[in-house]
């Protein structure tokens, strides 16, 4: 018996249907984001959380995702035409599952670090962007939680920076 095919112009009206569904979605930076062609001042964030070493990492996974997204150039040695601020302030460590032999000892846990971000125009000083912004991981612990801890951190700060740059580069304030 002979399968039946769709000569070459169905196949490609098939494809063409299929494809126009993703009219919204853009690759890379768009010329209509509200911060294209302008620069960003990442100012180092505050920690207002009790853990240590927290600033330091979302600042430099913020300023690491504007330049990586460039839609906005990220400003170095200028001020820039935005500047950006941010206050980390709650850190959160919640028990998702546990060791099954010892119901009282948590394997897994969600981190979730959260941050008071401010974005301004330089010469107006009109607020863009004001909001509580959080970015989370997953960590599962062996034998030291504050050493698994450390080594999320990268991940838990670059989850955060994602958050971020989508906020300002999407311009949804």
């Amino acid at each position: 018996m002979k399968h039946p095919t769709l000569p070459l112009w169905a196949s490609a009206a098939v494809a063409l249907a299929l494809g126009s569904g993703c009219a919204g979605y853009r690759l890379g930076p768009g010329a209509d984001s509200p911060v294209a062609g302008k620069t960003v001042q990442v100012v180092p964030f505050t920690n207002r959380t009790m853990e240590p070493r927290l600033a330091d990492a979302v600042t430099a996974a913020v300023r690491k995702e504007l330049q990586r997204d460039g839609s906005a150039r990220l400003a170095t040695l200028e001020p820039g035409d935005i500047v950006l601020t941010g206050e980390l302030i709650q850190y959160r460590r919640r028990e998702l599952s546990f060791v099954p032999e010892d119901i009282a000892t948590a394997r897994d846990y969600r981190v979730q670090l959260t941050a008071r971000v401010t974005a301004r125009e330089r010469a107006t000083g009109r607020v863009l962007l004001e909001q509580d912004v959080t970015g989370y991981t997953l960590i599962r612990v062996g034998g030291d939680l504050s050493g698994t801890e450390r080594q999320a951190l990268p991940l838990l700060a670059a989850d955060l920076a994602r958050q971020i740059r989508d906020l300002l580069v999407e311009g949804s304030w």
